[in-house]
């Protein structure tokens, strides 16, 4: 009786039952509702097939599809104090950045690197919004010191990829005086002479955009990005007053002169190489040229460490 019960019976039932399908296979719209297959999602980058919603999409995936072969060079951020006012609401400072590393698998919420799209080497950087609201602490302000630092170091245009809910509560003033700190790095830019673009994701809110979002020389948003300082909520209650369909969204804010171009994610690795091509003077990129001869196809993505090793 026990070798049917225990070898028969459970022999029987996983021949003849059914298999479980794992959850991460398909994701639903957040728009139009369409299950999505993850591998046909990830490689149209994020954005739905059937309405063209755009998603939310981690720096370092945006920057695989960015950089040619995908390979990018990490720049080395300088740290700053870890919990310099010693906040604490319904958990600790640092507790919440343990949660959030250990859920977004990077270590703040802004990534700078550098490489080359269309062979024309710039300085990009993008915040993730997964990461706390992408908010802007003093580790987001020294990520665009840096970056403009090695931009100019290096004489390259910097490309910056915003989404934030604003600044971060969590570091008061401090968090506030990345808004003058960034402005002077833009300035630094501007000096050498450098090209300055901004690409606007959903959401670019509060400080970040009363600040180094809107100091390009472009502005390109992506479909539908919600841009604003105070949001559509927060004015509609201040004013009492009804506001216009689609306010404050990319659409709107090009059709009021607050933007340059509103371009799907898709192809506006096509449209920064032209810009950036034009910016600089340069002839426009040869479709489906290869990367530069010291690429190698295939290579992995260098941390600053192996950076400084090579």
């Amino acid at each position: 009786m026990n070798w049917i019960t225990n070898y028969v019976r459970p022999r029987i039932n996983s021949i003849f039952s059914r298999r479980e399908t794992p959850e991460n296979l398909w994701q639903k719209c957040d728009e139009c509702g369409t299950m999505l297959f993850h591998r046909e999602l990830a490689a149209n980058l994020n954005v739905c097939t059937n309405c063209g919603h755009h998603m939310p999409i981690t720096p370092r995936e945006r920057f695989k599809a960015l950089f040619d072969s995908g390979i990018f060079t990490e720049v080395k951020v300088p740290e700053p104090l870890a919990d310099p006012l010693q906040f604490r609401d319904q958990k600790k400072y640092p507790e919440r950045m343990k949660a959030a590393q250990k859920q977004t698998g990077e270590k703040e919420a802004m990534l700078v690197a550098t490489g080359e799209i269309g062979r024309t080497p710039i300085v990009a950087a993008a915040q993730d919004f997964s990461f706390m609201g992408g908010s802007m602490g003093m580790y987001v302000g020294n990520a665009i010191i840096a970056a403009a630092q090695e931009a100019v170091k290096l004489k390259r245009p910097l490309i910056l990829f915003s989404a934030a809910g604003g600044a971060r509560m969590q570091e008061g003033i401090l968090s506030l005086m990345q808004m003058p700190r960034t402005t002077v790095a833009v300035q630094m830019l501007k000096e050498a002479g450098l090209p300055y673009i901004v690409v606007l994701t959903h959401p670019t809110t509060g400080g970040v955009t009363a600040s180094y979002a809107m100091l390009g020389d472009v502005h390109i948003a992506e479909p539908n990005a919600l841009i604003c300082f105070a949001g559509p909520r927060v004015i509609e209650q201040t004013i009492r007053e009804k506001l216009p369909e689609g306010f404050q969204r990319a659409e709107y804010l090009l059709d009021h002169g607050m933007l340059d171009r509103v371009t799907p994610r898709t192809k506006l690795r096509d449209e920064l190489i032209s810009i950036t091509r034009l910016l600089l003077g340069l002839t426009p990129a040869i479709k489906g040229d290869l990367p530069s001869p010291d690429v190698v196809p295939g290579a992995e993505a260098k941390t600053p460490e192996a950076a400084t090793r090579t």
